[in-house]
């Protein structure tokens, strides 16, 4: 009878140690996300589901998770388009950051859809500078500016403007779900 009480125990213990290491990487290391929308079309899909960083530190480009500042309980997910410091532009379809033009690969397949529906002489992003859309005329300390990959249906800075750092639950950069699209996200 002793046997077996040791046996439970020893599962019991198994358990609750998987659940403790479950719990801690699932709050402090990574989490499942999925995305809800169309904002980062066709980076990320409707309905992809991502691992979610806690730890990583937030650079230029990533693609990041917050809470929506409307309160209204929803999280975004967009791109870092400018960190503190940085001057942001856009003119003629072109990013520049600290007057530097800046290449964004990851909208050439959203703007040659764009492009097929809409006559060249349109523009994807519409021209705008950072004091224009939140009165300073750069990043301040502690926030960043986001845009959505879809810029034609994205409710990004260009809106709402700064997003405190603070609020950023995590980075992305690989994507689990769908299984075709398994692996990396830039």
């Amino acid at each position: 009878m002793k046997k077996f009480f040791d046996e439970v125990f020893s599962i019991v213990i198994s358990v609750v140690i998987a659940l403790v290491i479950f719990w801690v990487v699932r709050t402090y290391l990574f989490y499942p996300f999925r995305v809800d929308g169309d904002s980062m079309a066709n980076t990320m899909i409707d309905g992809d589901r991502f691992v979610l960083s806690l730890t990583d530190e937030i650079d230029q480009s990533d693609i990041v998770v917050f809470p929506a500042p409307d309160g209204s309980g929803d999280e975004y997910v967009k791109r870092i388009i400018g960190v503190p410091g940085d001057t942001v532009t856009y003119k003629d379809d072109v990013l520049y950051i600290n007057d530097e033009a800046i290449d964004e690969p990851y909208l050439d397949a959203i703007k040659e859809d764009y492009f097929e529906r809409y006559p060249e002489d349109t523009t994807f992003t519409n021209d705008f500078t950072l004091e224009e859309i939140t009165g300073e005329t750069t990043v301040p300390e502690g926030k960043y500016f986001v845009l959505g990959d879809n810029r034609e249906v994205s409710h990004d800075s260009r809106y709402f403007g700064f997003i405190d750092a603070d609020s950023v639950e995590g980075t992305t950069h690989f994507r689990y779900w769908p299984l075709a699209d398994f692996g990396s996200v830039q």
